[in-house]
């Protein structure tokens, strides 16, 4: 399977520099954006944008195509459906499992969605501006929910880049240590996870547990969660260093 996800990549970047034309991929999971970051200096140099349809999304599409080379431009085709409860006060609390579980219903597949967030019992679904009819057409229910379907520009404040903003203090930036404290775990628990393939630094997979974070560095820990790391705060007596963490809630 991966080796045809590579050749998908190429072909779609070949294709782009050839007929002078934007191409995207379907939304990628987290391992497929790896691939791509793992393969991105043998591709063409056609120009090569990612985007999920909002800052710092998951799941995300890569465009290949340069604007100033082709001389127009041309929007990712995502857009953000709101699925919301008619009466809020007499809605289920419905989860993101709830909502997908719905849209696969529908026989979408999951590489036409891109992340699901909700808040407050309603999700905002990014997706395909093509399947952006067949959702709002389709889902009227879930659960014991009536829902209505609305197309949106935008998203309500904190949903999708809400942080906190934490400290934490360690010997060092070193990768393995830092996780340790934002997640109280133990640095053998923590190597468990790097073995495990489960720790992602800006999206590409990492197997060195001993890299010296940089300030701005997204690490994400399958299982635990995602936090950007924001450079030194400070120093305790007995010389620790006191580190800023921004962890996604």
């Amino acid at each position: 399977m991966e080796d045809f996800f590579r050749r998908r990549l190429l072909d779609l970047a070949e294709q782009s520099e050839r007929t002078c034309r934007f191409t995207f991929t379907d939304f990628l999971t987290e391992a497929e954006f790896a691939v791509f970051c793992s393969m991105r200096s043998q591709l063409p140099h056609c120009g090569i944008m990612a985007s999920g349809g909002y800052e710092n999304a998951e799941r995300v599409m890569i465009r290949f195509g340069d604007p100033e080379q082709l001389g127009y431009e041309e929007l990712f085709p995502i857009v953000c459906v709101c699925i919301a409860p008619v009466q809020l006060k007499f809605a289920d609390s419905l989860t993101h499992r709830d909502f997908l579980g719905a849209l696969m219903h529908l026989g979408i597949e999951r590489r036409e969605l891109g992340d699901i967030l909700v808040r407050e019992k309603s999700a905002y679904v990014f997706c395909r501006e093509t399947m952006a009819d067949y959702i709002c057409r389709n889902i009227d229910r879930i659960r014991h929910t009536s829902v209505k379907c609305t197309l949106t520009d935008t998203l309500p404040d904190g949903v999708g880049t809400q942080t906190e903003q934490i400290h934490v203090q360690a010997a060092s930036e070193r990768i393995d240590g830092v996780i340790a404290k934002v997640y109280h775990i133990s640095r053998g628990d923590c190597n468990v996870l790097f073995r495990s393939g489960k720790v992602f630094l800006d999206g590409a997979p990492l197997e060195n547990n001993s890299h010296m974070l940089k300030e701005g560095e997204k690490i994400s820990v399958r299982g635990c969660g995602k936090f950007r790391y924001a450079g030194i705060h400070g120093k305790t007596k007995k010389r620790n260093l006191i580190l800023n963490i921004e962890k996604f809630i």
